[in-house]
């Protein structure tokens, strides 16, 4: 893959058939982490009088305090960071009116470079606004891989760490290879 390039309508790039593979895959487990089933028959979660009429200002929804805590998975938290770090109150709040939507607009994105990227690999041409989709999508991807790598500011030290013999060793691959594709999507769009 010789990585996207500048066209005259916006970007392209071709992928071949296991690399359109790889990242459909990939992007399709990342959708669906952050788009979780409902449960069949859960009721939906009353709000206060406050949330309402917070909502009904501003458009958006808000779901129970309860279910407005930082994600147990690791990745989904890593997705889905808390806006406030160190006031967990402000934090709570503001996850549990924004959260729906960040999902949303990460789903959204998928759908984006699903749609556009061929299932048996091929030419891929990206608007403007296609390609900043694609590019938010790779970045969950990488993301999503990175926690699952254990990667850190010192991703060269892992890199070296880890040898053809460790099972991480294609990942790594994977997510260089992820790093080298958004990275020539960043330097078309420029």
């Amino acid at each position: 893959m010789a990585g996207f390039r500048r066209s005259s309508a916006g970007v392209s790039a071709r992928f071949a058939r296991p690399e359109a593979a790889i990242i459909r895959d990939l992007v399709g487990q990342v959708v669906e982490l952050v788009e979780p089933e409902p449960e069949p028959g859960a009721p939906a979660s009353p709000q206060s009088p406050e949330a309402d009429e917070l909502a009904a200002l501003t458009g958006m929804t808000g779901g129970s305090p309860e279910d407005a805590s930082l994600p147990d998975d690791p990745v989904l938290a890593r997705l889905l960071p808390d806006a406030y770090r160190d006031d967990d109150d402000a934090a709570q709040e503001f996850r549990r009116f924004t959260e729906s939507s960040l999902r949303s607009a990460k789903v959204q994105c998928a759908r984006t470079l699903l749609s556009t990227l061929p299932v048996g690999g091929g030419r891929v041409k990206l608007s403007s606004e296609q390609a900043e989709d694609w590019l938010r999508s790779l970045n969950d991807v990488r993301l999503a891989l990175g926690v699952r790598l254990g990667v850190t500011d010192d991703f060269d030290g892992l890199e070296n760490d880890v040898s053809p013999g460790d099972p991480r060793y294609a990942y790594v691959q994977v997510y260089q290879w992820l790093a080298y594709i958004q990275g020539s999507l960043v330097n078309a769009l420029s």
